[in-house]
């Protein structure tokens, strides 16, 4: 790992990203988010949501992308011989299918960056994983308002501490929803938990995306109409992430401090011009 701040034995996603870069100068943020969605990774979080990648994910992380790029393997084959051994996600010398893939422990691998890397202790977040990450804007409960966990302030990093999480009953408690409304959204990929079934649990930005979507469920837009908000916010990040990304390629403090100032300038605009777009639609609607 490279040099930075603020004691922590974990790197957030915008500095795993700038870490493969040089060995895959392809990858984006998009990219690995969408290997966590696949189940190849499986990062921890922060209470605000924010990814903890550790020695043994960006170990485990290298070996996909070498498989997809020197083997042109299919992430289900790719994450089928990771769990049965027959792929190190090390990178190392593969270990028998007796004994499957390997299983570090936060507190091990918490460990092993420290060792490996002490300097890690005092690194500092990454803008890119800030801007990228942040909470949705919290809005009113369905059926009155109700109080709501710390959420992160805009551009700015939250406290590092034990990752909060919430299982269906929390989600829908604290947003108002029934468990059919939270299932809907699930099925149309506004909201996604992690794990399956009744173990599966969320973050304070599956919490964030909620309590929007359930406005729009008060008013009357259902959960199908929603999927084209989801899809325009991902290929707005992957517009910036373009942006920005010759930027985070030089590697030096300048031109990562104007690459979140570029993204905050981004994210702004890009709020601005959607407000305008519908106001000017709706004028006629509006106007005396």
């Amino acid at each position: 790992m490279s040099s930075g701040a603020n004691e922590r034995p974990y790197l957030s996603i915008g500095e795993v990203l700038g870490l493969l870069l040089e060995e895959f100068p392809d990858v984006t943020i998009s990219k690995i988010r969408f290997l966590e969605s696949q189940g190849l990774i499986v990062p921890e979080r922060t209470s605000s949501g924010y990814r903890k990648f550790f020695d043994a994910d960006i170990d485990r992380l290298r070996v996909i992308l070498r498989e997809q790029r020197e083997n042109f393997l299919p992430l289900r084959v790719i994450r089928d011989r990771l769990e049965n051994g027959a792929i190190d996600e090390s990178g190392a010398v593969p270990v028998s299918s007796s004994t499957g893939s390997r299983n570090v422990s936060p507190s091990h691998a918490a460990q092993v960056v420290t060792a490996r890397h002490p300097a890690a202790q005092s690194r500092p977040a990454t803008p890119l994983a800030i801007v990228s990450e942040r909470s949705t804007p919290t809005v009113t409960r369905v059926g009155g308002p109700t109080p709501s966990p710390p959420a992160p302030s805009p551009l700015a990093p939250s406290p590092l501490a034990p990752s909060a999480v919430y299982v269906r009953s929390d989600l829908c408690s604290l947003t108002g929803i029934t468990p059919e409304q939270l299932t809907e959204l699930e099925s149309f990929g506004i909201v996604a938990g992690r794990g399956r079934g009744s173990s599966t649990t969320y973050t304070d930005g599956d919490l964030a995306i909620t309590r929007a979507a359930a406005g729009f469920l008060l008013r009357g837009i259902d959960a199908r109409h929603l999927r084209s908000w989801r899809q325009a916010a991902e290929r707005e990040a992957g517009l910036f992430e373009q942006r920005v990304l010759p930027l985070l390629r030089q590697r030096n403090p300048q031109a990562r401090a104007e690459a979140v100032r570029l993204l905050a300038d981004l994210a702004d605009l890009g709020a601005d011009l959607r407000h305008a777009i519908v106001a000017s639609s709706l004028r006629q609607h509006l106007d005396p």
